[in-house]
């Protein structure tokens, strides 16, 4: 269990995870493989007979899972697979083939980017790069002066008889970092916690807590280690010992993978190829998205709330209507309250008329006093204690009443609730945000059988499955807007950091989430702008709407008003000019998405990803790289005054000022109010648009090419027409920039230097388009 401070009063939920057993002083349990003998080999990998020191014999596989991956399986039974595989199978290998060598005392598996050598008899495992360079080695075990073990190497414990938990170590260098696990809200390097993979409602973004739990990781040595389970794996990182990376599994085997870089690129992209590609969202979907906010609403406040949006040339795409388009009480039994919303359908027609889709707040809970509860629980369609009776959870932690759950294990459930959501998205509402699904409890019981704690984490990925296959089906889209995930969800888009508070360290914790969230598979991303729970003051407000507007997705969400009118005149023009700058990148935006989807590497990108071998992007985790070709650094202080580190390789051009800096260095700076900290990579080709009222689903229209510095440059830029190549040649005082492709380009604009004395497009003169600041002084 996390860590709880004392003195504090100790809260639990229904949904808590259980405990590993504690040992005895004296007892050990640990059963380590100390030998294996080959049993057979094949074009893949090898089959062994492992012996381990209580006296059992295992079945021990090692094979290439993919070219630059291998697999370790460690189990009682060969055909075994991780409990959870009951509900879905997370993780899907491929049959890919690998040089296998036998000798009498060794055995070496290559599958091409990664290579696994074994020795027999003592067993050890560890892996090397194609050069012979040590990228991971199995820890055979610490024990300190007593004797006492300090880590639990490859093998299985026991307690009072029975298996409790697999588990591995491998060695931890002293300045090896790791990166992962998750929507982890912690500090971006790892080093020195203990993740735990059990998705709770996290009461906030600010703890190791988290609603979206990944078992994966990337090292700074360039691999990444994924562990194929849905039970509550641990990932003890260098916590217990500054010396050692422990995995303890409680599940029916150890089946985890390494896989190759030697980027994070290179990584993340064979994740994508065990666990799913990401699912891009709609162009729409990349608008702003405004929210009624977690207090009641009505049609005519949803009316109206648009009607200023377009008044007042506020960009949005989504209006998001949030609980109370329902009865007070009746969450969530999807039906309209006919008395605050008496003709829905009529109001979502005029929206429509608008340019606003419409998204709607559900989750997979019902109250019991709804009218929909007695019928559904007599057919079984909700999880049950282990006497059949339903159970009946507090899911909303005492502040609303309890629920029961869904249980999308059985099928007729899962029919009885996607029954319930057609008939709205055929009314017109165009997706779902799917809140919650964290709080499937340890006891509870499935239709299939499952147990809570092996059905709990993957809960949310049925969940999601379900409302993505029904919108789909309907709307022609697999768009959610969702809280809780797990292994394999980024084919769930978007995601969002939950009820975050609204004050300076929740956005500053905010942005580590979502950059650990992006090191794990999850491209498409969001949090709630202006923070949930409270009220942001308006210099807050202002600065996490900067933040929010560069983000990879946007929604302003809490418990009070985000909506900018409601807040100083000076905020709302502060806040819309940086929702603006967002449609005016939207091209850009858009591309990066595209990149985004089809490779696995982040939106949002932590500078890791493109710079590796600087040892500072690796502890850097309060900016970003948004795509490419431009970096993001929210002001997460009142003051205004932040460091902001350039990362190697490039020069940098600030977008405010057209300042130029080399790469590689820190910057002091004192930000007002009305702008944040935006640079541009010299040398950048950066699509814009003239900003509108929405983004719509066509290509972009009239789009003018930025180049940033007027030098040689080259981009492959995205729509939904097909690609288009955009390649700059300077030639002494003339910028040529030629288009291949559908892109409407009919500016070009210089920013960073001097213009040209001649600028050609596509071979016509052409006068430079003026560039106005992106983030001018509204003085």
């Amino acid at each position: 269990m996390p860590y709880r401070p004392p003195l504090v009063p100790y809260e639990t939920f229904v949904a808590d995870p259980p405990d590993l057993p504690v040992r005895a002083p004296g007892e050990d349990g640990a059963a380590v493989v100390g030998r294996a003998e080959v049993v057979a080999t094949d074009r893949h990998g090898v089959t062994f007979k492992a012996a381990l020191s209580d006296g059992a014999s295992m079945a021990l596989r090692v094979d290439a899972a993919g070219e630059g991956v291998i697999r370790v399986r460690l189990a009682d039974d060969p055909q075994a697979r991780s409990r959870s595989a009951r509900a879905l199978p997370l993780v899907h290998p491929g049959a890919h083939p690998a040089t296998v060598t036998v000798t009498d005392a060794h055995v070496r598996v290559d599958a091409g980017a990664v290579v696994a050598e074994i020795r027999l008899d003592p067993w050890h495992l560890r892996f090397l790069g194609p050069d012979g360079r040590l990228l991971l080695d199995q820890d055979r075990g610490t024990r300190d002066i007593s004797g006492r073990r300090r880590t639990l190497p490859f093998g299985r414990s026991t307690a009072h008889g029975a298996p409790v938990a697999w588990h591995e170590s491998f060695v931890a260098p002293g300045d090896e970092r790791f990166v992962g696990f998750g929507e982890k809200f912690t500090p971006l390097d790892k080093r020195g916690q203990r993740a735990l993979m059990w998705n709770f409602d996290a009461f906030g973004g600010e703890s190791d807590r988290s609603h979206k739990n990944v078992p994966f990781y990337l090292s700074d040595r360039g691999y990444g280690v994924l562990v194929d389970s849905g039970l509550p794996v641990q990932f003890d990182v260098c916590q217990s010992t500054h010396s050692s990376v422990q995995l303890l599994v409680p599940d029916d085997l150890l089946d985890y993978y390494v896989l190759a870089g030697p980027t994070p690129a290179e990584v993340l992209d064979r994740f994508d190829r065990l666990t799913g590609r990401p699912y891009l969202p709609p162009k729409w979907a990349f608008g702003a998205w405004v929210s009624s906010g977690f207090f009641p609403d009505s049609q005519e406040r949803v009316l109206e709330r648009a009607r200023l949006l377009r008044e007042r040339g506020i960009p949005c795409d989504v209006l998001h209507l949030d609980c109370y388009w329902q009865v007070a009480g009746r969450w969530s039994d999807l039906r309209w309250d006919d008395e605050a919303f008496p003709d829905p359908t009529a109001m979502l027609r005029t929206l429509a008329g608008q340019g606003f889709r419409v998204c709607l707040w559900m989750n997979p809970y019902l109250m019991t006093d709804s009218p929909l509860y007695a019928a559904a629980a007599e057919a079984g369609y909700f999880l049950r204690h282990a006497d059949g009776s339903p159970y009946v959870a507090d899911v909303w932690h005492g502040s609303h009443p309890a629920s029961v759950i869904v249980d999308f294990t059985n099928p007729a459930a899962v029919e009885w609730f996607a029954g319930l959501l057609r008939p709205l998205l055929e009314q017109g509402v165009a997706v779902f945000k799917t809140d919650f699904a964290e709080g499937v409890p340890a006891d509870a019981v499935a239709h299939n059988g499952m147990t809570g704690v092996e059905l709990h984490n993957v809960y949310a990925l049925l969940f999601n499955d379900v409302v993505a296959r029904v919108t789909e089906e309907v709307a022609g889209h697999r768009t959610v807007w969702a809280r809780s995930s797990y292994l394999g969800g980024q084919r769930h888009s978007a995601q969002w950091s939950g009820d975050v508070n609204a004050t300076w360290p929740g956005l500053a914790s905010t942005l580590r989430g979502g950059l650990s969230h992006g090191l794990s598979g999850v491209p498409f991303w969001s949090h709630d702008t202006g923070g949930f729970h409270g009220t942001p003051t308006p210099q807050l407000y202002a600065r996490w709407t900067q933040f929010g507007a560069l983000s990879p997705l946007v929604r302003l969400h809490g418990t009070t008003s985000r909506l900018p009118w409601d807040f100083p005149a000076e905020t709302e023009r502060d806040a819309v000019a940086a929702l603006r700058l967002r449609y005016r990148l939207m091209p850009y935006l858009w591309s990066v998405a595209v990149r985004a989807g089809a490779g696995g590497a982040p939106m949002m990108r932590a500078l890791l990803v493109d710079t590796p071998d600087d040892p500072t992007a690796w502890a850097t985790d309060l900016q970003y790289r948004l795509g490419t070709d431009l970096l993001v650094a929210p002001v997460t202080d009142p003051s205004g005054r932040r460091d902001v580190y350039l990362p190697v390789g490039d020069d940098w051009i600030d977008a405010a000022t057209g300042e130029r800096h080399p790469g590689g260095r820190h910057l002091r700076v004192d930000v007002p109010a009305h702008r944040l900290p935006l640079y541009v990579r010299h040398g950048a080709l950066v699509p814009v648009v003239a900003p509108g009222d929405t983004v719509g689903d066509g290509p972009f229209a009239d789009v003018t090419i930025v180049s940033w510095g007027a030098v040689d440059a080259h981009a492959v830029l995205h729509d939904v027409d097909g690609d288009t190549v955009v390649t700059a040649v300077r030639d002494g005082g003339t910028l040529r920039v030629d288009t291949d492709g559908p892109l409407r380009v009919t500016r070009v604009s210089v920013a960073g230097a001097a213009a040209p004395d001649r600028l050609l497009l596509n071979g016509q003169p052409v006068p430079p388009a003026p560039f106005d600041a992106w983030l001018p002084d509204p003085t």
